[in-house]
C-alpha cells in the first residue's frame, strides 16, 4: 500500500477520496473543501494496490472487474471522473496525467490491423449479442457520438441531429451511390436512403450487425436500395458518389492510413465527397490505453490529426471542412452509462457480473477521456476536386433543415429528397 499511497498523495489534489486497505485502516486524499461528490473504495488484497501504483489505469480496471477493488461511496464513474478532475489535460496537470498513464512506450504490432487481424478484432467487440448493444444505445442502434445542441438535449434526439448533420455535409443528390464503412447495424445507410433517395452500400466486418442490418433493409422494403455486404474496405470495388465513415476509422491503426485513403480516393468519383467521423486525440500522438486494448478494442487507435493529414495530403484529397466535437461524446457516454447501470440484471443474465463490471469500467473510463482528458471526435470533409462542394459553408446549415424536415415527414412531397445545393 506503500507506493499506492505515495502515488495518490501526489495525485489527488481535488475532491475526497478514502481507501481503505485489506486490513480495515482508512487512507484519507485530497481535499474536502471541493464540491466534487466523495469517494471511498476498498482492496480486499495486498497485491493489488502495489501493482496499481506501477501501471493504475489497467491494474484498476483489472481489479474492479474482478471484484479486488470495490466502491464503497460513489461509483465507479464517480472513481475515474474524480482521477480525471486531477489529472486533466492542461499544462499545469500534465506530471500528474503522466503518473495516470505511464505506459506511452511503442507497441507497433498492436495496430497493424491487416485483414485477418481487422475480422478478428471486429468480433470481439461487435460480434457481442445484439440485445446487449440495444440495452443502452438508442432505438437506432447508433454507436458513436450523437450531435448535442445542448447538454440537455436526450439521446435519441442527439442521434437523429448526428445523421442530418452527416447528410448534409456529405450534400446528397437521388440517385448517388453511397458507401457506408463500418455501417453497423445499418441505421445510418437507411437513414440516408430515406431522406435523400440515395443507394446505399454498407460494409462490415461484424456477422452480428451484417445479420441485423440487412433484416432491418427488407422490412423497411428498401434491400434493392440499401445493400450490406461482409467486406473489408480494402476490398470493395466499383465507384460511388459518395463515402461515409463513422466510427470505425478507430480499427484502421496508423500503418493503414496511406492505404485507407488511397482506397477511398480510388472508389470516390471525379466529384466524389467523403465525410469521415472518427475519434481523435488534442495532445498528438500516444498509445491505446493497455486495459481497453485487452478487453475493449483490440488493435484499436485514436488517432491525432498530425497522423491524419499526411496521409490524405499523400493520396492528394482536399480536406473541405473540418469540425471538432468537444463535447458531444462525453454526453453521449453519460446517456450510456446511466443505462447500462440501469441494466445490470438483463446485462449479468446476458454474461456475468464480471462483464458488467467491464462494460461499466468501460463506458465510465471513456466518459473521463472526453470530460477530462485529450479525446474528442473529428468530422473531415474531404474531396477529389477543389470545385466539387459550394464556396461557403452555409449550405451544411440549409441542407440540415431539409434534411430534419424530410426524416420527420418523409411522404411530404413538400420537402424534396435533394439537400445538395448547387454552385451558382
Amino acid at each position: 500500500m506503500r507506493l499506492f499511497d505515495l502515488l495518490l498523495r501526489r495525485l489527488i489534489r481535488k475532491g475526497s477520496l478514502t481507501v481503505v486497505d485489506p486490513s480495515g485502516r482508512r487512507h484519507e486524499y485530497g481535499d474536502r473543501t471541493t464540491a466534487l461528490p466523495p469517494v471511498t473504495i476498498r482492496f480486499t488484497d495486498r497485491a493489488t494496490p502495489r501493482r496499481a501504483a506501477f501501471n493504475p489505469a489497467l491494474e484498476l480496471g483489472e481489479a474492479y472487474m474482478d471484484g479486488r477493488l470495490i466502491v464503497e461511496q460513489g461509483d465507479i464513474r464517480g472513481f475515474l471522473d474524480l482521477i480525471g478532475q486531477n489529472t486533466h489535460w492542461d499544462n499545469d496537470d500534465a506530471v500528474r496525467l503522466r503518473m495516470w498513464r505511464p505506459w506511452r512506450g511503442p507497441r507497433p504490432l498492436e495496430a497493424w490491423n491487416w485483414a485477418r487481424k481487422s475480422r478478428r478484432n471486429v468480433a470481439h467487440h461487435y460480434d457481442l449479442s445484439s440485445r446487449l448493444y440495444a440495452l443502452f444505445l438508442d432505438e437506432d442502434l447508433q454507436y458513436s457520438c450523437g450531435y448535442f445542441a445542448s447538454p440537455e438535449v436526450g439521446l435519441e434526439e442527439a442521434q437523429s441531429a448526428k445523421k442530418a448533420h452527416i447528410a448534409a455535409k456529405l450534400d446528397l443528390r437521388p440517385g448517388q451511390r453511397v458507401l457506408d464503412i463500418g455501417c453497423g447495424w445499418g441505421g445510418l445507410a437507411l437513414y440516408l436512403h430515406r431522406v435523400a433517395g440515395v443507394d446505399v452500400t454498407g460494409i462490415t466486418l461484424s456477422q452480428e450487425q451484417l445479420a441485423i442490418a440487412r433484416d432491418r433493409a427488407a422490412a423497411a422494403g428498401v434491400a434493392d436500395h440499401v445493400r450490406f455486404e461482409l467486406l473489408d474496405y480494402r476490398a470493395v470495388l466499383g465507384t460511388f458518389d459518395r463515402i461515409v465513415s463513422v466510427g470505425m476509422f478507430e480499427h484502421v491503426g496508423p500503418p493503414n492510413y496511406r492505404t485507407f485513403f488511397d482506397r477511398c480516393r480510388e472508389l470516390l468519383s471525379a466529384d466524389g465527397v467523403m465525410l469521415l467521423h472518427t475519434i481523435g486525440r488534442a495532445d498528438g500522438p500516444a498509445l491505446t490505453d493497455r486495459w481497453l486494448s485487452r478487453y475493449i478494442f483490440p488493435g484499436g487507435y485514436v488517432p491525432a490529426l498530425s497522423q491524419i493529414a499526411p496521409a490524405v495530403e499523400d493520396a492528394r484529397l482536399w480536406i473541405t471542412d473540418l469540425e471538432i466535437l468537444r463535447l458531444h461524446y462525453a454526453f453521449t457516454l453519460s446517456h450510456w452509462y446511466e443505462r447500462v447501470a440501469a441494466s445490470r440484471d438483463a446485462i449479468v443474465s446476458l454474461y456475468d457480473e464480471r462483464f458488467f463490471r467491464m462494460w461499466q469500467f468501460y463506458l465510465a473510463g471513456a466518459l473521463v477521456a472526453f470530460r477530462h482528458d485529450a479525446h474528442l471526435n473529428f468530422q473531415i470533409q474531404l474531396s477529389r476536386r477543389r470545385e466539387t462542394l459550394p464556396l461557403t459553408r452555409d449550405y451544411i446549415a440549409d441542407a440540415e433543415q431539409r434534411v430534419r424536415a424530410k426524416a420527420l415527414f418523409p411522404d411530404d412531397k413538400a420537402f424534396p429528397c435533394t439537400i445538395s445545393h448547387d454552385l451558382v
